[in-house]
């Protein structure tokens, strides 16, 4: 199966390195918000919601649905990755082997940490096989850029499909002697992104005046990105006023150990935000999708997750 991208359209006459395509992305957002700033927003809280409700609906429904939902959320970011990758750089990534291999190592850790089917070490060969397929497949492909096909076929799958899979690892917790599904460590790391983006967003919109990193993302200041952080941390003091004292994990209700859980959050959601519109403006690309109304793709809205989640499990593993 190969998938060699005939009809995404190159511009030749562009360098897509050169400091990105859409320098002037800034420029074209003020005045697509100056054109209708209501519908825009408008749009984007209500994408915004429904992505929400789905979340926090498929988390409580069972581990089944909400891991369903995330394998699903990690084809299409990787997916997405490997289609601006290939218009940007004019290479010709295998979109569909990439996708399925994402897909096979979030699936191989969630029955690795479940064990629902008892496959042990066996659910991770068709991972290994996609893997090789990826290495093998190239060799018979046309074209001469055969390392940088390779390049970012393996980085999707560090970039993109790894963090994401290490959510089963904070869903299935020690409980009593055993393994306890709970959804409240993964709901909180994404109140805590969503709280810290829109705390961000609404303090950087009236105070920001320091640039946080100019360079990348213009519009981000450090005094938005403190406001989101401290508006975090309150969601997680009260979360943790909520949470069950006698349920064998005494450890995770420990109000500074939350407070942390939240500020490391925060700062890597941050950094998670920063990588991906530092590659996007490399690849000369405004979002990395058009699925999502208002927001770009899957990717664009869960950038921030990437960093957040291995940074979280971490964190809670030195503690726990």
């Amino acid at each position: 199966m190969t998938d060699k991208n005939e009809n995404i359209p190159i511009n030749d006459n562009t360098n897509p390195l050169d400091g990105g395509l859409l320098d002037n992305i800034q420029e074209e957002e003020s005045k697509n918000k100056e054109e209708n700033p209501f519908s825009t927003i408008l749009v984007r809280a209500i994408t915004g919601a429904v992505y929400v409700l789905i979340v926090v609906g498929t988390a409580l429904f069972s581990p089944g649905a909400f891991n369903l939902f995330f394998m699903l959320i990690t084809g299409l970011a990787t997916w997405e990755f490997c289609t601006i990758v290939n218009v940007g750089l004019r290479i010709q990534v295998n979109r569909l082997i990439t996708t399925i291999c994402a897909v096979m190592l979030y699936y191989a850790m969630f029955e690795t940490v479940t064990c629902l089917a008892g496959l042990g070490v066996k659910v991770f060969y068709p991972f290994i096989i996609t893997l090789m397929y990826i290495l093998i497949s190239e060799l018979y492909m046309k074209g001469f850029r055969k390392i940088e096909n390779w390049a970012f076929s393996f980085m999707a799958i560090l970039y993109i499909a790894l963090p994401i899979s290490l959510l089963p690892l904070l869903e299935f917790i020690p409980i009593n002697g055993g393994l306890g599904y709970t959804c409240t460590i993964t709901l909180s790391l994404f109140i805590f992104l969503w709280t810290s983006d829109t705390g961000a967003y609404v303090i950087g919109s009236k105070f920001g005046k320091h640039r946080l990193f100019p360079s990348v993302s213009p519009k981000k200041s450090w005094e938005g990105t403190i406001g989101g952080g401290v508006l975090a941390i309150i969601a997680s003091q009260i979360i943790v006023s909520f949470l069950n004292l006698d349920n064998g994990h005494s450890v995770f209700v420990n109000r500074l150990i939350w407070a942390g859980f939240a500020l490391i959050v925060v700062v890597f959601g941050t950094w998670g935000d920063l990588v991906e519109s530092r590659l996007k403006r490399k690849l000369g690309v405004k979002d990395s999708g058009n699925i999502l109304p208002g927001h770009g793709g899957w990717l664009d809205r869960f950038d921030s997750a990437i960093l957040a989640i291995p940074a979280a499990f971490i964190y809670l593993s030195l503690i726990a």
